[in-house]
């Protein structure tokens, strides 16, 4: 596998930036913008194709083993890049219980591309990274061979890969957020920002370990530190995958307001946490905001594409 083969998929690159007309942002003098990486790929969105597409490069041509949970937006773009490119991967999944049981839809989409699953349990999942625990999962799995992606995604290869959102955005906006799962996406942005931009992370996951990670990730991907960048744990709303009624009334609004599908687990956290942040008044007046939209809501809804005008 090179990196022809997976350019071959025709990725949109550099993705679209959109000016959004919001007044709850407008009253306050600041401007936000949209950075559409939800349209780079049907099948890889945002960031799944910047971090997949150098793993898959060095990959070349290995089965791809990778690990998530039940409804694991990482594991369906990389069964999906097994299905466009001929690839095997397989799909290390997060409780033992549920082997046996009916696949929820993502996972049924998984195996739909040709992931093969192996259920193991919370235990063994949380020592994955232990050099013995992930020979003995590779075994299981029937994987001994394989090239090892790590949950999420995020390793060196993939923030090096996220490099380029930063410098697409560069000269675009004062602050870039966005949602951060295992922190490889704004460790590589941060690092592609130009001179005077900072990068915003919200974690979607609650317990405050993410400033290390980002900062581990940046030493193996460029040996030190790139870039500023800074996080936000407020708006995790209880943890993974939580999306109370109050997160989910906002993204629900806001799709009304701007007939835009929102992704509730990463992109509504975001666009949350901005608009909480403007009220607040932490940014100036005269302040450029851009959010990252990351993915698409699974199963997609029905609403069509929505044109924005483009900003110089």
């Amino acid at each position: 596998m090179t990196s022809n083969d997976v350019a071959a998929l025709g990725p949109r690159l550099p993705s679209p930036v959109r000016e959004l007309t919001d007044e709850r942002f407008e009253r306050r003098g600041v401007r936000l913008l949209l950075k559409r990486d939800d349209l780079i790929h049907p099948a890889l969105v945002g960031n799944k194709w910047r971090k997949l597409a150098p793993n898959l490069t060095a990959a070349a041509g290995r089965t791809v083993l990778t690990f998530g949970g039940a409804w694991s937006n990482h594991l369906r773009a990389t069964a999906a890049a097994g299905r466009l490119l001929g690839l095997s991967t397989v799909g290390v999944v997060r409780g033992h219980e549920l082997a046996g049981r009916p696949l929820n839809d993502s996972l049924a989409r998984c195996a739909a591309d040709g992931m093969r699953l192996h259920f193991t349990d919370r235990s063994a999942y949380r020592r994955k990274t232990e050099p013995e625990i992930l020979t003995a999962l590779m075994a299981a799995a029937g994987a001994p061979e394989a090239y090892v992606v790590p949950e999420g995604g995020s390793n060196a290869a993939a923030v090096r890969g996220c490099r380029a959102l930063g410098q697409e955005l560069d000269g675009y906006a004062d602050v870039v957020a966005v949602a951060c799962g295992t922190g490889g996406t704004l460790a590589g942005l941060a690092a592609g920002l130009g001179a005077g931009q900072r990068a915003l992370g919200v974690p979607v996951l609650k317990g405050g370990f993410l400033d290390g990670d980002v900062r581990r990730l940046q030493e193996r991907a460029f040996g030190g530190p790139r870039g500023t960048w800074s996080l936000d744990d407020r708006f995790h709303f209880g943890g993974y995958a939580r999306v109370p009624d109050e997160l989910d009334a906002f993204a629900a609004d806001f799709e009304r307001r701007h007939g835009l599908p929102v992704e509730r687990l990463y992109v509504a956290k975001t666009l949350y946490a901005l608009l909480t942040l403007t009220e607040e008044g932490a940014f100036p007046r005269g302040t450029t905001l851009a959010a990252v939209i990351t993915g698409r809501p699974f199963p997609e809804p029905a609403f069509p594409e929505h044109r924005f005008p483009e900003h110089p």
